[in-house]
């Protein structure tokens, strides 16, 4: 909330930071605001203020050390050391040395001078160079400095020719550049043949100078001298979700999900978003199970249907299937006598009201979340079919669209949507390479697709899912064609136990329905 009176013009004046002059509400310009909102206060190396600093110097500094003829990079630690007055300025008028801008064309935009493409550069060539003294201590990168970088490396030129080619083929912008080659800069000093920069040496030296760790990790492992020596983020929640259950509850859910991810004798493997929904879905039964008992096979009957008789709708039925796999695969590898949940009906299947359709349809308001809704409520897509259609997977002309190899009509809302869509992904991104259909600010530089969790961001929370829209609509053909598997199978490509399931569901929903109309 600005401290100044509603209509009140605060008069021309000069930043507390930067000390320059200009019209400009608050007492910081708005450059100085962006420099300080992630730096730390302390004092300047250059001016002696106390002052948000990059690397020591305030930006009052770095303004200064631009007034210096461009040189490489590595020049940049002593152009700062050599700033001994400060020249102020207007606020947005920054004075550069250098050639005059071409001027802008007439109807266009002046796009700036690009630099130069690297000279080409391969492997350097195996000629003697010192071993090091040590094998196992890792590398402290975080005490390197810029002004200390060897750029005629000639891993670094390898480097930055590389960095180069997957830039033009992946569409990174002009800061990206920057400062992935700031980061193997860094990263190849003093880089010798046979090292392995490792992952958790890199890491944290470039987050804390805002270098993009993914993009030079790519260039790194495009030249083959990176490992990726990081824990899977599958371990560390595994061991949160097993946090609280009994020691033999909990060692025989641990074996359940990594059978459910890495399959087994008798059993293929899981998609990882599938055995995270498993086990957080079995997880409160476990708890509950885990104050009286301290095995599985101490568990009955009574104990699942007590603690299913709490939930309703599709709560019921997700943790009821979650638990009849749990128990089915303990029946399998002799951990329990008897299965629990066997002849435990699921129950039917139930369509969504009106007000939860139009819950998450007013949450959809960006043009990636409208066409994913659409997506799922009326062509039944998955979210992982989502996350990986294809540009080549649209024929706009004819109206079709392939969803998981198979061909679909466009009706009239997914076309409009879809164009929506793509127009706004034309401004966005309008360098990108990516052939994805949905991508992001994370994908629009690569070539993978978008993750299951932002595309089902929109419709977390909300009573209608992207899954209970997709399970809705095909329920909905049933009742409305019918309950007939072969038609299900026929529009929506499902096997053959998925739409015999799909037409008990609506055979008994009409069956219901003509009950209570003849009463």
């Amino acid at each position: 909330m600005s401290r100044y009176p509603k209509g009140y013009r605060k008069p021309t004046a000069s930043c507390d930071s930067c000390l320059a002059w200009g019209d400009y509400s608050g007492r910081l310009c708005p450059a100085c605001y962006m420099f300080g909102r992630s730096r730390e206060t302390a004092t300047c190396a250059g001016c002696r203020r106390v002052q948000p600093l990059k690397w020591d110097y305030c930006r009052l500094c770095w303004c200064q050390a631009r007034l210096h003829p461009k040189t490489v990079e590595a020049d940049v630690g002593s152009r700062l050391q050599a700033v001994r007055h400060h020249q102020l300025f207007f606020v947005g008028l920054h004075h550069r040395n250098g050639p005059a801008p071409a001027p802008a064309q007439r109807g266009g935009r002046r796009e700036p001078p690009r630099q130069p493409p690297p000279p080409p550069a391969w492997w350097p060539s195996a000629d003697w160079s010192q071993l090091p003294l040590f094998e196992q201590i890792p590398r402290d990168y975080s005490r390197l400095v810029l002004t200390a970088v060897d750029l005629t490396s000639p891993w670094l030129a390898w480097a930055k020719y590389l960095a180069h080619q997957l830039a033009e083929a992946r569409g990174w912008g002009r800061n990206i550049r920057f400062a992935v080659n700031r980061g193997l800069a860094l990263v190849l000093t003093e880089h010798v043949e046979g090292d392995v920069i490792l992952h958790s040496e890199i890491f944290t030296p470039l987050r804390a100078r805002d270098l993009p760790v993914g993009h030079t990790v790519t260039v790194l492992e495009e030249m083959g001298i990176f490992l990726d020596d990081k824990e899977p983020s599958f371990e560390s929640w595994l061991t949160e979700r097993l946090e609280g259950l009994s020691p033999g509850i909990s060692a025989a859910a641990e074996r359940w999900t990594r059978t459910l991810r890495d399959g087994g004798p008798r059993s293929l493997p899981r998609r990882q978003g599938t055995v995270w929904l498993y086990l957080n879905h079995v997880r409160p039964a476990l708890l509950e199970w885990s104050n009286r008992y301290d095995h599985l096979r101490e568990v009955t009957r009574d104990d699942v249907l007590v603690h299913t008789r709490t939930l309703d709708g599709h709560h019921r039925r997700d943790q009821l299937v979650a638990l009849r796999s749990l128990f089915a695969w303990a029946k399998r590898a002799g951990l329990v006598f008897r299965n629990p949940t066997s002849r435990i009906k699921v129950g039917v299947l139930q369509p969504l009201i009106p007000a939860q359709v139009d819950r998450s349809v007013a949450a959809a308001t960006t043009p990636a979340a409208r066409l994913i809704l659409a997506l799922a409520a009326v062509h039944a897509a998955r979210v992982a079919q989502i996350g990986t259609l294809m540009l080549d997977d649209l024929d706009i002309g004819n109206r079709r669209m392939t969803i998981a190899g198979r061909a679909r009509p466009l009706d009239d809302l997914t076309l409009k949507l879809l164009l929506d869509w793509l127009e706004h992904r034309r401004s966005r991104w309008p360098n990108t390479a990516n052939l994805h259909l949905l991508i992001n600010n994370q994908t629009a530089t690569k070539n993978g697709r978008a993750s299951n969790h932002w595309i089902s961001t929109a419709m977390r929370g909300q009573d209608a899912t992207l899954e209970r829209l997709r399970v809705d609509r095909q329920l909905q053909e049933a009742l409305t064609h019918g309950p007939d598997p072969l038609h299900l199978a026929q529009v929506f490509g499902l096997d053959e136990k998925t739409a015999m399931r799909y037409a008990d569901s609506a055979r008994a929903l009409l069956e219901q329905a003509a009950e209570q109309q003849h009463r």
